[in-house]
């Protein structure tokens, strides 16, 4: 039961960043009068992504905790590396590029460095996510049961 809510939580978050970053923000921009709301939306959304991502990693970290024969398993301790550097891109991304990105829009700095890196963590979070997502699904215990 754990590690199928482990895998559901992993899912979850690959499916949010999915989502949001190659379906939503793109249609904002398309759909959008001026690129600045558009930007400005996608920063609300991507703030809100922050805590999905943080929320399902803490809770991924609690359901393979250490003590558990289930994080024994070799995928599962893969499986944790990702999802700690998925959480630690989603933090930094939020701390340390988001407000860079405002300021350099407000005091005209250098929006393109800043707005670039923060892509790149986000692809970077995503493949942590899809690369968790991959070695959670091979975990012993989460296949369906064989009928008899």
């Amino acid at each position: 039961m754990k590690a199928r809510f482990g895998l559901f939580l992993a899912a979850l978050w690959w499916g949010s960043l999915t989502a949001l970053g190659f379906v939503v923000v793109p249609m904002l921009f398309m759909h959008l009068g001026s690129p600045a709301a558009a930007g400005a939306m996608a920063a609300r959304l991507f703030s809100a992504q922050t805590w999905i991502s943080t929320g399902c990693a803490l809770l991924m970290l609690m359901v393979f905790n250490q003590k558990d024969a289930l994080a024994k398993a070799e995928s599962a301790r893969v499986a944790m590396k990702f999802i700690v550097a998925g959480m630690l891109l989603a933090l930094l991304v939020e701390f340390g590029v988001a407000p860079r990105i405002v300021s350099a829009r407000a005091d005209g700095g250098n929006l393109r460095l800043w707005h670039g890196l923060g892509s790149a963590m986000l692809l970077g979070q995503w493949l942590c996510a899809s690369l968790s997502l991959w070695f959670l699904s091979a975990v012993p215990g989460q296949a369906p049961a064989k009928p008899n």
